[in-house]
Order: C-alpha cells, then sequence, then structure tokens
C-alpha cells in the first residue's frame, strides 16, 4: 500500500471513531486527503477535537499520537492530552 493510503486509511478511520465531530469538520478532513494533504487533514482533525473540547478515550489519544508519529505531526497533538477522559 502506497503510503499516503496508508496514512489515509489511518486518517479516517480516526474520523469513523470520533462520531461527535462536526460534520463539516468531517468533510473537510475528508476532501484534505482527497487532494493529498494528509498532514494537513490530520492536524486540522486535532485542532477540530481541541476547539470543540470533545472527551477522548486514552487509547484514542494514542492512536493520534501514532498517526502523529508517522506524519511527523506531533505540533498536532498540542493539548489533545487535556481531553483524555478520567
Amino acid at each position: 500500500m502506497e503510503r499516503y493510503q496508508y496514512l489515509r486509511s489511518l486518517i479516517s478511520q480516526l474520523l469513523e471513531d470520533l462520531p461527535l465531530l462536526r460534520t463539516e469538520v468531517v468533510e473537510d478532513v475528508r476532501y484534505l486527503m482527497s487532494v493529498g494533504e494528509e498532514e494537513l487533514a490530520f492536524e486540522t482533525m486535532c485542532s477540530w477535537i481541541y476547539e470543540d473540547s470533545l472527551a477522548i478515550s486514552r487509547q484514542y489519544y494514542e492512536r493520534l499520537a501514532s498517526v502523529a508519529q508517522e506524519i511527523g505531526s506531533q505540533r498536532a497533538l498540542h493539548k489533545l492530552d487535556e481531553l483524555i477522559e478520567k
């Protein structure tokens, strides 16, 4: 599997597993992936998770961290650890 397809798959799965994300955000993230902007799509998704103060599980955060490392975008995780459910 080519790298961009692999990244799209990871990001798409994260989108599907976070149903509380607004529809317009999901559409924006999918559009960005469709034009080859996987890193920006991931950063956009993470930004909106934070902006909307969505509670996330420790497992979901770890999945985000794994994708961030894969993409080389650790800054996308900035402050998301504050949203981990206690």
